[in-house]
């Protein structure tokens, strides 16, 4: 299951997707995020599931633009700390 974090506001939308089934909960993402913006938890977008997986932290749910921002490359192609950090590619950025 595709679970999307983020917003859509004027400028664009800014989404982190974790797709759950990917997800085994390990963890790389939230150690390699240098703004704590990954956090691992219960699975939202499955109640049912008992595993944890990864997911937004609430306090960046409404700014991931910003949070996620100092990341994103500028120029050129730059893979993403948390991109990287996760084998099973389960990770993706809307932006």
């Amino acid at each position: 299951m595709l679970a999307n974090y983020g917003y859509q506001d004027g400028s664009g939308s800014y989404f982190i997707t974790i797709d759950t089934d990917k997800c085994d909960g390990c963890g790389r993402c939230v150690t390699a995020c240098p703004y704590g913006v990954m956090v691992v938890g219960p699975d939202e977008a499955d109640p049912l599931r008992d595993l944890p997986v990864a997911t937004v932290a609430d306090e960046h749910r409404r700014k991931i633009k910003y949070s996620c921002g100092p990341c994103k490359p500028t120029s050129g192609v730059r893979e993403l700390p948390c991109l990287l950090a996760c084998p099973w590619e389960a990770l993706a950025h809307s932006w």
